[in-house]
């Protein structure tokens, strides 16, 4: 009598292609987080012009004579002051080395046993703010020798630590003390390391699962134990699946053309040229090198000579009322898309 339990083999065979597809999601959002933290224009980078970035501070500093040098791994930062923009993804041992050899440490937001406060506009009381005046502060409160902005700011030697970055942002710069308060922390010397932390310096430290998010490990283990369930049922099978041709094969072409006689009819001009000014978009921001949710106005403009707010109404500006002006749209977005891949 031959046996027919799953074996360990035949459990592997059919388990495999879920298994490895697991893993491969499981490598690749990890490598997302990896790749999207070393991207440009993060919070506190002072290469951003975005509301949170930091490139107005970094100018400002820039014409008052300050050297400042953004790097993701900090090693030279003797007689510097060190800004350091997210202590906690890194260990607090090199933290405390690296500011041993600055002149001026600041630490934005490190985690604290304190607690919090609402970020709005505080009095420094104390005298080594004072001349900043009022600031927008908050967050996370500190001890130390001496303390600021409801204990949100505090100084103990040469190591500062601000329980938000606010003030440091674009957003937040022009509003009160704030560019005061940022040109009295990070102006002090000649040179300042700008030091944003990446996940990347916390994986020089931590292990792969350390990194994974605790949502990333639940999704995995549910991923194992459905490939184990399918495995098993897959074993229980007699005899291999049956496949069967579909009744009716329907060319592409049809779908297109019975999908544009259901917008004619409901006389859905509006909709169906947001469909086309959409596809359009996501043809040219690769070609131009945007992002897919780029607007390519601008680019476009530069490229082809044409005005810029024509181009931003052609791509994005009101729909056609009627057939006649869906027809003329699209020749319109034909010869634009053609005029960018001839220059």
């Amino acid at each position: 009598m031959t046996s027919i339990s799953p074996t360990a083999q035949g459990i592997w065979a059919r388990a495999r292609v879920w298994v490895l597809l697991g893993l491969a999601v499981v490598v690749t959002g990890v490598l997302i987080v990896l790749g999207s933290a070393r991207s440009e224009g993060g919070a506190l980078d002072p290469r951003s012009y975005k509301p949170e970035g930091s490139r107005a501070l970094a100018r400002l500093l820039e014409e008052r004579g300050v050297r400042v040098e953004h790097t993701e791994n900090a090693s030279d930062v003797d007689g510097a002051t060190l800004f350091v923009t997210h202590p906690d993804l890194l260990d607090p041992e090199r933290v405390m080395a690296l500011a041993g050899r600055a002149a001026t440490t600041v630490l934005v937001a490190p985690n604290g046993p304190e607690g919090r406060v609402e970020v709005e506009t505080r009095s420094p009381g104390c005298a080594f703010a004072d001349r900043a005046g009022a600031a927008t502060t908050g967050g996370i409160q500190y001890q130390g020798d001496e303390r600021c902005y409801d204990s949100t700011l505090v100084r103990q030697g040469n190591l500062i630590t601000i329980g938000t970055g606010a003030p440091f942002t674009n957003e937040e710069l022009g509003e009160e003390g704030n560019a005061a308060l940022a040109l009295k922390l990070l102006g002090g010397h000649e040179r300042l390391v700008w030091y944003t932390p990446s996940v990347a310096d916390l994986s020089r430290q931590k292990t792969l699962p350390d990194l994974m998010p605790a949502s990333w490990k639940y999704g995995a283990l549910q991923l194992v134990l459905a490939a184990v369930v399918i495995a098993l049922w897959r074993a229980r099978r007699l005899g291999p699946v049956v496949v069967e041709p579909l009744p009716v094969v329907v060319r592409a072409a049809e779908t297109v053309e019975g999908r544009a006689r259901l917008y004619r009819r409901s006389r859905a001009a509006d909709h169906a040229a947001s469909v086309l000014r959409q596809a359009a978009r996501d043809r040219l921001n690769p070609l131009l090198g945007l992002p897919v949710d780029g607007n390519p106005s601008a680019e476009i403009a530069r490229r082809t000579g044409r005005d810029e707010v024509a181009v931003r109404n052609l791509l994005y500006g009101n729909s056609p009322v009627d057939d006649r002006g869906l027809v003329d749209l699209i020749d319109e977005l034909d010869a634009l898309e053609n005029e960018v891949r001839e220059g």
